[in-house]
């Protein structure tokens, strides 16, 4: 795969996932509106995620990053509820697997959160190892509380994880939304910047700068299972042992 080349997961034909190089970077664009999971967009990730592993592997790269974004006011709304939990284990099986997928991925994630970041967008930006958010525009939020609606275990031990346990709360029990700024003072994400293509490219930045311990091969990823165990282990927890 060539900087000028363009990868499309599942088909060019019904595009969910493109994949871009810049030098070091695997830009991953969502480019499904607003980006709603489904078993199609879950597995377009985690094939897209295959992807540049082992493009990766097969170039012998000593810098890599991923960085992934939406486009226009959306990273992600989270799940698609009418195709999504008509699907018998689609949380158990397919949603929360790919989320743990970008949380023990074995080259840096950094998470361009170019508009909103509802729910299921809010956990995928949370798995990636950064956060760079849109300061003027966009929302984070987690609104199981407000539906009603329960937070799985494995989805509950990410968030817990990744946050201040006061902002957990705010998340969790108030179904607050947070801005880029306020996500920012809340360490919720590692950099803001203005508008859409300046996010981007402060995202890459970010990436820039990581990229380089990729070098360490699979060592980055088993770091990072150190790092997660308990969280793999509940995201992982109820899924089919097929």
């Amino acid at each position: 795969m060539t900087a000028a080349q363009k990868v499309i997961f599942p088909s060019a034909s019904e595009p969910l996932i493109e994949i871009t190089r810049e030098g070091p970077l695997f830009i991953m664009t969502m480019v499904d509106n607003e980006n709603r999971f489904t078993t199609e967009m879950c597995k377009a990730i985690c094939d897209s995620l295959d992807h540049i592993q082992e493009t990766v592997d097969k170039e012998e790269l000593t810098e890599a990053a991923v960085v992934t974004r939406g486009q226009d006011k959306f990273y992600s709304n989270g799940l698609h509820m009418e195709k999504a939990l008509v699907v018998p284990g689609f949380t158990e099986d397919i949603f929360m697997p790919m989320l743990n997928k970008i949380l023990l991925f074995g080259i840096p994630t950094i998470a361009c959160i170019n508009g909103h970041a509802f729910a299921g967008g809010c956990l995928m930006a949370m798995a990636h190892d950064y956060r760079v958010m849109r300061s003027d525009r966009g929302f984070m939020c987690m609104n199981e509380i407000d539906l009603p609606a329960p937070l799985p275990a494995g989805m509950s031990a990410l968030l817990r994880y990744k946050m201040h346990p006061h902002v957990y709360r705010s998340v969790v029990l108030e179904a607050r939304r947070f801005s880029g700024k306020d996500a920012l003072v809340n360490n919720l994400v590692d950099a803001v910047a203005e508008g859409v293509e300046g996010t981007f490219e402060q995202a890459k930045q970010v990436a820039l700068k990581i990229a380089p311990k990729a070098k360490s091969g699979s060592i980055y990823g088993l770091i990072k299972e150190e790092m997660f165990p308990e969280i793999s282990t509940r995201l992982l927890a109820n899924a089919s042992k097929l």
